[in-house]
């Protein structure tokens, strides 16, 4: 049985013109007899259109930043020069005699700017042109993103699940109020805790964290908080809006790493059925939820989700979705609103190509995903016990 891994594979192949003729005209003739196969390679073509049009985008920022370096070195001793000459010429112009009648006259510090211009128009042109192509891929990445958002949070029946923290908000301040009034004399810390938080889970054991793109969308800063309490920040390397993926990297000086990650990832898709289970953050408190796995489409017959019958709430979405053996298939992402336990989940078979291809192309350092599950076997609550150490609630801060 082939893999998602296998899949991909041979559709790059066939992109590329790697395959024997034979080998093409079957896998044609496949396309057009298997809607499903057909399906796999549109989110194929989809994914690394991504992929390359972030490669592009980078590349093209480090190109301006060269280009601007170069001019901003160049110019100084120029303008230096030009400075001194502007001097010489106000100091003749006080000590020449009067002229007897107007003349045209270009002075040398007009004369030096030109100078410049006819040495440097290449550069200047080639410069401007760059700065344009980068303002109009902005905008059109800004538009394409508005409508994204726009189509993804007008779709009727669906609801993310990021939480707000703005009930938590009033009741500190209130706290701290109490705590003043029978104490004026000592100051009070105020902790903000953020406008928006959902769940988060380790992907690898250096620092690596995947949750859903909404819970961390407009964020200035982000925190990450384990269940003892400990905050880290974090920051995004990558994100994925259409599949509500993201990954995030704790950049603190003082983190020393996870630890071996217990569970692993799934690279195939899971079986109708399945008993699934959840663990998540939609109160301060760590939940478990369980259920089963009761369609391999989400939301529409989108072909990369899952959908699960299990009851989640705001703050469930970024968390783990995993199956009776500890192998982590999914990552909670939102819930159908007018059915409580209909809950949708990104396939990990997706998140695993998407790591594969950051890695292959460089987007990103390679990640290095645990290999081996210590969950299977392990009682439901021996597995939780392993597993809570390594879900976090993400604190969103704008």
């Amino acid at each position: 049985m082939k893999t998602e891994a296998d899949y991909y594979a041979l559709f790059e192949a066939y992109r590329a013109g790697g395959l024997a003729d034979e080998e093409q005209a079957a896998l044609e003739h496949r396309l057009a007899a298997d809607p499903e196969l057909a399906q796999r390679l549109s989110e194929f073509e989809k994914l690394t259109g991504m992929l390359t049009a972030y490669g592009r985008r980078q590349a093209l920022r480090r190109r301006l930043q060269t280009i601007h370096a170069a001019m901003v070195a160049e110019q100084a001793p120029r303008l230096d020069l030009a400075k001194a000459a502007d001097q010489d010429e106000r100091r003749e112009q006080l000590t020449a005699r009067p002229a007897p009648r107007p003349m045209l006259r270009v002075s040398r510090t007009e004369e030096k700017l030109r100078a410049f211009w006819q040495g440097h128009r290449a550069t200047m042109l080639v410069a401007a042109a760059v700065a344009v192509l980068a303002v109009f891929t902005t905008l059109l990445g800004l538009e394409m993103y508005r409508t994204a958002q726009q189509s993804s949070s007008s779709r009727n029946g669906y609801t993310m699940l990021r939480r707000e923290v703005e009930r938590i908000k009033r009741n500190q301040r209130s706290m701290n109020r109490a705590i003043t009034q029978i104490d004026a004399t000592q100051p009070t810390e105020r902790i903000n805790p953020g406008k928006f938080s959902g769940t988060g889970f380790a992907l690898t054991s250096d620092g690596y964290l995947v949750t859903s793109y909404h819970v961390i969308q407009g964020a200035d800063s982000l925190l990450i908080e384990n269940r003892a309490r400990q905050r880290f920040r974090a920051e995004p390397v990558f994100t994925d809006v259409a599949h509500d993926l993201a990954i995030l990297q704790i950049t603190d000086k003082d983190f020393i790493g996870f630890g071996r990650l217990p569970y692993a990832f799934k690279r195939n898709q899971a079986d109708l059925g399945e008993k699934v289970y959840t663990l998540g953050y939609p109160r301060e408190d760590l939940v478990f939820n369980d259920g089963s796995l009761s369609a391999r489409s989400g939301f529409e017959g989108d072909t990369n989700f899952y959908q699960v019958s299990i009851p989640v709430n705001p703050g469930n979405s970024g968390g783990p979705l995993l199956d009776d053996r500890g192998n982590l298939i999914g990552v909670v992402s939102g819930r159908q609103m007018d059915v409580q336990s209909a809950a949708f989940a990104t396939k990990s078979s997706y998140l695993m190509h998407l790591v594969d291809s950051l890695s292959t192309t460089g987007a990103g350092r390679p990640y290095n995903l645990p290999r081996a599950n210590q969950l299977s076997g392990a009682s439901r609550p021996q597995q939780i016990r392993k597993l809570q150490d390594y879900v976090f609630v993400v604190k969103v801060y704008e």
